[in-house]
């Protein structure tokens, strides 16, 4: 059932009380006249403003203002009064329910009563729910769900319509770009919806489906707002990412995953990913560039943020985390290093008073029942600090190992990030490289690279084949150091995770070329 049918079933029900929670109360109140009008009712609305007038008088109107009805107890009594069937809007009512106004819970519960054997019925629209304990049984709560694509799509048609006729501005945007354009801004109420194309057609003088980094910038405000999550703005690309053919074999073929064209298909929402491994192969990067290549904001969830001294508000931070997420999606939300963020949750309990433990199972609970396009990317270096209730099948689809990088891996980090810094990789010796840096992870490898510019530049010198290999020669990698560590991390992995590349999943550190 739609919230459109819902809502009007419960009027025709006669509920007495509606509370919907929505910071839209244009589009909720236009809605409510369409099903006043079906079913043959008048419709009021009421601020603190303007007292009770009918619905969809202007705010300037002077003669249509209520002073006297401005009191809620005055506006509810008014309620009672009215004798022909009726819908009543009360407006950001939220405050006047606090437990201090007894007086105005006490109306709303006779209210309810009253209004049982009536055509009438009150609706309390807020952005936030406060219900006190005394109307807990008198109130039916309604979450108004945010535009769909039809009304983002009727939206978009309507602007383009108005402004066609505009001689200078441009409008280029096909099928795929205006698909792109509102899977873009799916997430957002149709107000910020309207005036992000708006500010896209003040800016660049039209419309166009490459326009998508306007409508990210408009959901970054939303994630500033709510203080919990992190907005990423990701530049990276999988061409920075050298290696992991089949991760990103696997994220390629799921970025039609949330097109209409896909849901039409029956494919459902990718749910999220684990990638599992060793320190500095790309586990991060990965998370960020697919933001690039799905085209999907990338939210950080920082686990830091959430915990707090009172009982109860991590658990709440948590749960307000998610919800931000799945307002905005569809999107992706990065969890890095995930197991230290939950490590201690079996022994939570002992050690904090079991909040590590509430707060994991409300992020599990969340995994397995959400119906949101939130993909989560979460990444993890110690399978020892992982518990075992994340890695069943059904709250991620896929667990990837990533290993330290093969030869040919190696050869295309090194290109890669010699390429970054404005070298031509055709002067390098790449095998001799790929060789000399055997059991290196790609992030050392950048390290050698940026430690052989120093020296070269104090030389006096560009970079060489032979700056970077003194500098290979120089560094211990972290695959020597933790040797035992990472073994013990490709054994556990072995018929566990997927690989991530298409090299052997078991093998031995290979000995380094001697220089």
């Amino acid at each position: 059932m739609s919230f459109d049918q819902e809502i009007e079933t419960l009027i025709r029900a006669r509920y007495p009380i509606l509370y919907v929670v929505t910071s839209e109360e244009a589009r909720l109140q236009s809605l409510l006249v369409e099903v006043a009008q079906r079913r043959q009712k008048k419709i009021f609305e009421w601020s603190y403003t303007t007292g009770v007038v009918p619905a969809g008088t202007s705010i300037q109107s002077q003669k249509h203002r209520n002073a006297a009805t401005k009191d809620p107890l005055m506006a509810l009594d008014q309620v009672l009064e009215q004798v022909e069937p009726a819908v009543f809007v009360f407006k950001d009512f939220h405050p006047f329910l606090a437990r201090n106004n007894f007086a105005v819970i006490r109306k709303l519960k006779e209210i309810a009563l009253n209004l049982k054997n009536s055509y009438k019925t009150v609706v309390l629209v807020s952005p936030m729910m406060e219900i006190p304990p005394e109307l807990e049984k008198e109130i039916t709560v309604l979450n108004f769900p945010l535009p769909g694509y039809q009304e983002l799509s009727d939206l978009l048609a309507k602007i383009i319509q108005d402004v066609k006729d505009f001689r200078n501005i441009r409008i280029d945007i096909d099928e795929e770009g205006r698909e792109r354009l509102l899977r873009a801004a799916m997430g957002l109420t149709l107000g910020e919806a309207e005036n992000v194309f708006a500010k896209i057609i003040v800016k660049d003088g039209g419309l166009s489906g490459n326009d998508v980094h306007e409508v990210f910038a408009e959901k970054q405000q939303i994630i500033r707002k709510s203080g919990l999550l992190e907005y990423y703005s990701a530049s990276e690309t999988f061409s920075q990412v050298g290696g992991l053919a089949i991760l990103k074999d696997w994220l390629q073929k799921r970025s039609v995953a949330f097109t209409e064209e896909a849901r039409t298909f029956g494919l459902p929402a990718p749910k999220g990913i684990l990638m599992l491994g060793v320190q500095g192969c790309g586990k991060s990067l990965c998370a960020k560039a697919v933001s690039s290549l799905w085209q999907l904001p990338l939210l950080r969830f920082d686990m830091g943020r959430m915990f707090n001294s009172l009982v109860g508000s991590s658990e709440e931070n948590v749960r307000r985390a998610i919800a931000v997420a799945e307002s905005v999606a569809p999107a992706i939300l990065w969890v890095d290093e995930i197991d230290k963020a939950f490590a201690g949750s079996q022994v939570s309990g002992s050690t904090d008073g079991g909040t590590t433990a509430r707060v994991f199972g409300t992020f599990l609970t969340w995994l397995s029942e959400k119906t949101s396009s939130v993909f989560v990317a979460a990444t993890a270096n110690d399978i020892s600090n992982l518990p075992p209730e994340l890695m069943r099948k059904g709250r991620l689809d896929e667990i990837f190992f990533v290993d330290l990088p093969a030869d040919d891996e190696r050869q295309e980090i090194f290109s890669i990030h010699l390429g970054k810094r404005g070298r031509e990789t055709a002067q390098f010796d790449l095998d001799k490289l790929a060789a000399a840096a055997a059991d290196f992870s790609g992030a050392e490898i950048e390290q050698a690279i940026i430690s052989a510019l120093y020296d070269a530049f104090y030389a006096g010198e560009d970079i060489t084949t032979a700056h970077v290999l003194e500098a290979v020669k120089q560094t211990v990698p972290l695959s020597k150091t933790m040797d035992e560590q990472i073994n013990r991390l490709r054994a556990w992995a072995q018929g566990r995770a997927r690989n991530a590349s298409v090299m052997i999943q078991y093998r031995e550190p290979t000995r380094r070329m001697e220089l």
